[in-house]
């Protein structure tokens, strides 16, 4: 039995796919245009996309909206960086230390189902509007999606191969680089993909409600004037933030596992 790497079916799959993407989303853009034309809605609760458009070329000539969009952009940063490398440090210390992980797991699944947006009243206390209270809302949240990742992960390790390295005479340290990282790591990306979308939520979320610096606020001044295709034109930004984030992590996903059997597309044959 031999492997042979899926080439040209890839790349046309990838075509076709990016086609249908984009007729998806001009068929939407028209229909957000004709909606409010025919009347089916109000222009002045649902613009036309048109007038979305012109709003948001507007706002791209705006310096305070690029302000605005690094504030939000540094909170998401910061938030996942930190949530990610307490995630990895955490599950792993409370997977591999003996008796650990059933010490803390009525621990985890208590706080774990906690929204975030219940802290919301704790962070202004604490922080007020400033940066700190939305990186408590985005590591909250995002911790989670790491921390279970990786146990989850770590849980998955071949007891076999951890048994030969031990047989080697591999010490904990090693035995982490080169028996459970490598087992680990798909469930890590997938956790940091998974964080990294709610992170950004969480950040606009926090930007909305608590009135920090950053694209949230400035969605919510928008609502309030009634300046309506601003405001859409905003979340259509947020929108597009989420893609990139998206397209990007999974871009991050495939770097990382370049060597696993999911990312090289192999088949047998």
């Amino acid at each position: 039995m031999t492997r042979t790497r899926a080439r040209g079916g890839g790349s046309t799959g990838r075509a076709v796919n990016a086609a249908l993407g984009a007729a998806g989303l001009a068929a939407f853009l028209a229909l957000g245009e004709a909606v409010p034309r025919l009347g089916v809605v109000k222009e002045q609760y649902f613009p036309p996309t048109s007038r979305i458009a012109g709003a948001l070329r507007d706002e791209l000539d705006d310096a305070a909206f690029w302000t605005d969009l690094g504030d939000t952009l540094t909170g998401w940063a910061l938030g996942l960086a930190i949530a990610v490398g307490a995630g990895i440090v955490v599950g792993v210390v409370v997977s591999v230390v003996p008796y650990l992980r059933e010490a803390t797991a009525s621990t985890i699944e208590f706080l774990r189902p906690i929204p975030s947006v219940a802290l919301i009243p704790l962070a202004v206390l604490l922080y007020g509007t400033e940066l700190r209270s939305v990186l408590l809302l985005v590591v909250y949240a995002s911790f989670w999606q790491v921390l279970v990742q990786v146990m989850y992960g770590v849980r998955d390790v071949d007891p076999v191969a951890e048994e030969t390295a031990r047989s080697y005479g591999l010490g904990p340290a090693a035995r982490v680089r080169h028996v459970l990282w490598p087992t680990a790591l798909p469930y890590v990306m997938t956790g940091v993909r998974l964080a990294a979308a709610v992170a950004l939520i969480l950040t606009v979320t926090a930007e909305l409600v608590i009135g920090a610096p950053g694209l949230g606020a400035r969605i919510a001044v928008a609502q309030a004037s009634q300046a309506v295709p601003e405001m859409y034109a905003l979340i259509v930004v947020t929108g597009l933030l989420g893609l990139l984030i998206n397209v990007g992590a999974r871009s991050v996903e495939r770097y990382a596992l370049a060597w696993h059997q999911s990312v090289r597309g192999e088949v047998s044959v």
